[in-house]
């Protein structure tokens, strides 16, 4: 039976959160019309998740050193660029490297340069100034998740390992910067919110940690090989029938490790891309839509991170239906069409001034393309998620890469 709006209550208790989180992921499944009644319900349920989220687990105070960090990126600015702040070159490594503190000249300096509050940069907090917090609340964990999944074994018995401590062991066995340190971080991309943090970092370790365990499945990565020619290559596999394996093949022979793990409850994640701390760069897939277009589209964006964001310590983690101001979401959108479909060539052909089938197959034939890259295309600009349905490839991807190493489905 249809629900309603009036039928829709404030969240009170945890069953009828996790109740919401599952009939959010239905909703979202069905890409409901704008204005629909599934479109405003979806709305209403998130709002009210967001609304439960933040009173039940509110947003601690951000780090100084994570706020400064989070501020250059956000204004691209080097190292370099923070000496008349800090005063030498080696301050500005000592300081971001936790390793000489803030000085009161620094905090004035650096509130007017790069507006960051006097409160950020002083570890103040308004719910608590004098109590010193924990830096991972271990029972925030998807620990039930967890266990269903087999990442982490059930605790049985009273030599059992606890929670806490079968979780510590988990992030120590991976080894990678999300360890206890690095909660304080604010991680990048538009999938990141602090009601989800855990359950986002936990997902990331156990991609990396399968990436770890298919190491020698690798070639040797090298960055000047990427570019846009490359990232043409790789989207003209999918005119193959068996593309989506063939893709992840290609990049696993370039050094590239690409992991499918399906997103974990209450996270609306399409993919993540990051690097190991060794370099080896990782493209996490979640197959939230299982269907070909999403698929090529996510892949494509997740390499352009690679190719032109990624650092030693970032980690992008992705919704591609949320809106984005990053300049580096945009360029890595606007990366991953150019590689499906060019502009020149888009703007030119049937299939975007007089959308049909035929057109359709005509561009697909052109570009060496799948036409559910050009039907999803479609649909995004003229906003009507109805149209060419049935070319999109729907349950498609799973099927092919579920018994495939990287695919865990």
């Amino acid at each position: 039976m249809q629900k309603k709006l009036t039928d829709t209550k404030v969240i009170k208790t945890e069953e009828q959160h996790q109740s919401y989180l599952a009939e959010v992921d239905r909703l979202m499944s069905m890409m409901p019309n704008p204005g629909s009644l599934e479109s405003n319900r979806l709305e209403v349920l998130i709002l009210l998740i967001e609304d439960y989220e933040s009173k039940k687990h509110p947003i601690d105070a951000p780090d100084p050193i994570d706020a400064i960090l989070f501020r250059m990126h956000e204004r691209s600015l080097k190292q370099a660029d923070l000496i008349p702040y800090f005063g030498t070159r080696s301050r500005v490594s000592e300081v971001l490297g936790r390793k000489r503190p803030l000085t009161v000249p620094m905090i004035k300096a650096l509130s007017v340069g790069l507006g960051i509050s006097a409160e950020t940069l002083l570890g103040i907090t308004h719910a608590d100034e004098t109590q010193s917090k924990e830096e991972v609340d271990w029972s925030r964990f998807p620990i039930k998740e967890m266990v269903a999944r087999g990442w982490i074994n059930k605790a049985v018995g009273k030599a059992a390992k606890t929670t806490e401590e079968t979780l510590r062991e988990f992030v120590s066995l991976i080894g990678w910067q999300f360890g206890e340190a690095a909660f304080r971080r604010t991680p990048l991309g538009d999938a990141y919110s602090p009601t989800t943090k855990y359950s986002l970092y936990v997902w990331l370790l156990r991609v990396i940690q399968r990436a770890r365990e298919n190491r020698e499945m690798l070639g040797e990565f090298d960055q000047s090989k990427l570019s846009s020619s490359f990232l043409r290559e790789l989207a003209q596999l999918s005119w193959f029938e068996n593309g989506p394996l063939l893709a992840i093949e290609f990049l696993n022979k370039h050094g590239i490790a690409v992991i499918v793990e399906p997103h974990l409850k209450g996270t609306m994640l399409d993919g993540a891309a990051l690097k190991d701390v060794d370099g080896t760069p990782i493209i996490g897939l979640t197959l939230r839509y299982d269907r070909l277009d999403n698929f090529w589209f996510t892949l494509l964006h997740e390499v352009a991170h690679i190719w032109k964001h990624i650092g030693a310590e970032e980690a992008f983690l992705d919704d591609l239906d949320a809106s984005s101001e990053d300049r580096r979401e945009a360029e890595a959108n606007r990366i991953a069409r150019e590689a499906c479909i060019p502009r020149v060539a888009w703007k030119r052909s049937g299939a975007h001034l007089d959308p049909n089938k035929e057109n359709i197959d005509k561009l697909s034939r052109e570009l060496k393309v799948h036409p559910a890259i050009i039907a999803g295309r479609i649909q995004r600009e003229k906003e009507n998620y109805q149209i060419f349905s049935d070319l999109l490839g729907r349950g498609e991807v799973r099927s092919l890469i579920g018994n495939h190493p990287y695919g865990e489905l």
